[in-house]
């Protein structure tokens, strides 16, 4: 009985392992892992998508993640988004962003993020745009963002509009 419960538990282990990755939703490039790229249903009207994800350098040098290209945008910009004295404010950010050595740099609503300007395309949930990561050192990865759903943002744009009034 013994052994067909070690049996079992092995090929469960081993179902489960190999699934993992297809669920994780992540790429691997040298020292670099890129999680979770995924992006938001555009709004009717909308000519703008952000793109998010999580890069991890595992590695002992810094890289940076210089550009971003996909079919779907006539232009893609990596941005930064912050409130500075009461007054949000996005800008593109020059040299593109580096990704310390042994750390995480997250790219979210609100912070850091891929821009998908003059979309030629609009995205809806459930859609992948397929994209290409460049980075200084470690080159470049195909990546698939999965849109989800809209969530227009209103809090976020309510936040800033109360920000921009104090």
């Amino acid at each position: 009985m013994m052994k067909l419960f070690r049996i079992l538990f092995a090929a469960t282990l081993a179902i489960g392992l190999s699934i993992a990755p297809v669920l994780a939703h992540g790429y691997k490039l040298g020292d670099l892992e890129i999680g979770h790229p995924f992006s938001k249903a555009m709004n009717p009207g909308a000519k703008v998508a952000g793109g998010y994800m999580k890069i991890t350098n595992h590695g002992a040098t810094a890289d940076r993640l210089i550009s971003v290209s996909a079919s779907i945008a006539r232009m893609i910009q990596l941005h930064e988004m912050k409130v500075e004295n009461d007054i949000m404010t996005m800008k593109e950010v020059s040299g593109g962003i580096e990704i310390p050595a042994g750390q995480t740099v997250e790219l979210a609503p609100g912070g850091l993020h891929v821009m998908f300007k003059d979309v030629t395309t609009p995205t809806k949930e459930g859609d992948k745009i397929k994209a290409v990561l460049s980075f200084e050192k470690a080159g470049q990865i195909e990546v698939e963002f999965k849109v989800g759903p809209a969530n227009p943002g209103a809090d976020q744009q309510q936040d800033a509009h109360k920000a921009h009034k104090k």
